[in-house]
């Protein structure tokens, strides 16, 4: 075996870590198998011998890599959770069938990793994501965190206490049952296709909040509160008419498909306490073919 196979072969030990990585950190399944894709290329150019750790060097790679394309985007601002005229981006879901995840995407949705936890990771800094995601997601020393970020490992600390903070408020984790929460999402389905909002209102969270991504064609939105979320089930209840259980990152959540075959929308839900406390429902074309692209009418 060549010298090059032989980094080839132990670079492709670690890509599974590399691609969690990357999905933390960019909320997005093509970007973060871009980012993947050029630390195997620096890697490549780099000398190596002097490397001990060969997964956290390229953990920190991928890091930087990921750094300077959140930057980049916040420079151009491009794509932003929330746009200035209040429109709403839902991060990249994973998409299973019910049967659970496939050993491909397993590392991708591990540690109960929600959208709704992408979805408060997107609201950081790039410095807070990095700082958080590399260290209380991937157990980075601050020590290694903070040359990426050119700052004392103490700030690096700080940076990701402040995230840790933010997160905890934000995205509290998820009930892990998840045949409960499969309960929850069908009396919720139910519930909507029967206009019945009394029972719409006992499965909400009082502070629910209900966020949709339509695409640039169709642009979305937020609502907040139980009962604004449910004055919404003439909404849910045609999207509901027509569900197919997935898994949405590990969890129960539902694609609606027309008559054709073709997807609709994808909901995902957050349960916590036997109530949903957040709703996104993705109904942007392009991304939904892609993203649903190996899942099977049921």
């Amino acid at each position: 075996m060549s010298a090059e196979e032989s980094l080839a072969r132990r670079f492709e030990e670690h890509r599974p870590r590399l691609r969690a990585v990357a999905y933390r950190m960019l909320g997005s399944i093509s970007e973060g198998e871009d980012a993947v894709q050029e630390a195997w290329l620096r890697l490549s150019r780099s000398d190596t011998g002097a490397v001990d750790n060969l997964g956290g060097w390229l953990t920190t790679v991928v890091g930087r890599i990921c750094l300077d394309m959140l930057r980049s985007r916040t420079t151009r601002r491009e794509e932003p959770l929330y746009a200035e005229d209040g429109r709403f981006r839902l991060p990249d879901p994973v998409v299973t069938g019910p049967a659970g995840v496939d050993p491909e995407n397993e590392v991708l949705v591990a540690d109960s990793v929600g959208i709704a936890l992408l979805v408060v990771l997107e609201t950081l800094s790039p410095a807070e994501r990095l700082a958080f995601v590399l260290h209380d997601l991937f157990a980075v020393p601050f020590d290694e965190i903070a040359p990426v970020l050119g700052r004392t490992a103490a700030s690096t600390r700080q940076l990701a206490s402040r995230a840790r903070r933010r997160v905890q408020g934000a995205a509290p984790e998820q009930d892990a049952d998840l045949e409960r929460t499969r309960e929850i999402v069908d009396a919720f389905l139910a519930a909507a296709r029967g206009g019945d909002l009394g029972a719409l209102l006992d499965l909400l969270d009082p502070e629910v909040v209900a966020r949709s991504d339509g695409g640039a064609l169709r642009p979305g939105l937020v609502r907040r509160g139980a009962r604004d979320v449910a004055s919404q089930a003439v909404m849910f209840a045609r999207l509901a008419q027509s569900a197919q259980p997935v898994l949405v990152n590990g969890f129960p959540g539902v694609l609606s498909r027309s008559s054709d075959g073709g997807v609709l929308s994808l909901m995902a839900f957050t349960v916590r306490g036997g109530r949903i406390t957040a709703l996104d429902v993705l109904a942007d074309p392009e991304r939904l073919a892609a993203l649903t692209a190996g899942t099977q009418p049921g």
